[in-house]
């Protein structure tokens, strides 16, 4: 069932990223430290990572710290692809099958399916949580409320 490792530990998970955000280290270890929870704890998230907003570039995503195989995508104008679309909008998107979109812009011919949660503070976009699947339809609407989570929790530190 889509979500199942989510379910399984979600309260320790935030627990652990509350305790994250709020620990010792730079602001980007302790997005790389949230990364690597993810990564290890829910089998489909097969990338994790954030885009911050670009502080030399109006309306451009720069990539902050992931994991995961790279990516040439270090830099993202606001409606470009699916992290682009939801910083333009500053909507949550989920996408079952990325194949299927005309605007998405591939990190890796191993991705299936995509969700992407704008961080807001103040109403303001100031990044977003990408994560991308191997599998079609990976992301339920659990995965959602859980990410949405970790979201507000990082939008304190950014």
């Amino acid at each position: 069932m889509k979500g199942d490792m989510v379910l399984e530990r979600e309260d320790e998970m935030i627990t652990e990223i509350e305790l994250m955000v709020n620990g010792p280290g730079t602001v980007h270890e302790r997005l790389l430290e949230i990364c690597e929870l993810l990564d290890r704890e829910v089998d489909q998230y097969n990338w994790t990572g954030f885009y911050l907003l670009d502080p030399e570039k109006e309306r451009m995503l720069v990539l902050g710290p992931y994991v995961g195989e790279p990516t040439e995508h270090v830099h993202i104008p606001f409606g470009d692809g699916i992290c682009g679309q939801a910083a333009a909008t500053g909507k949550m998107f989920l996408i079952d099958d990325v194949s299927k979109e005309d605007n998405y812009l591939s990190c890796s011919q191993d991705v299936r399916s995509e969700m992407v949660l704008p961080i807001l503070k103040g109403g303001r976009i100031v990044g977003e949580l990408d994560i991308d699947s191997h599998d079609l339809s990976a992301f339920s609407t659990r995965d959602s409320i859980f990410l949405q989570k970790v979201c507000d929790l990082v939008a304190d530190i950014l």
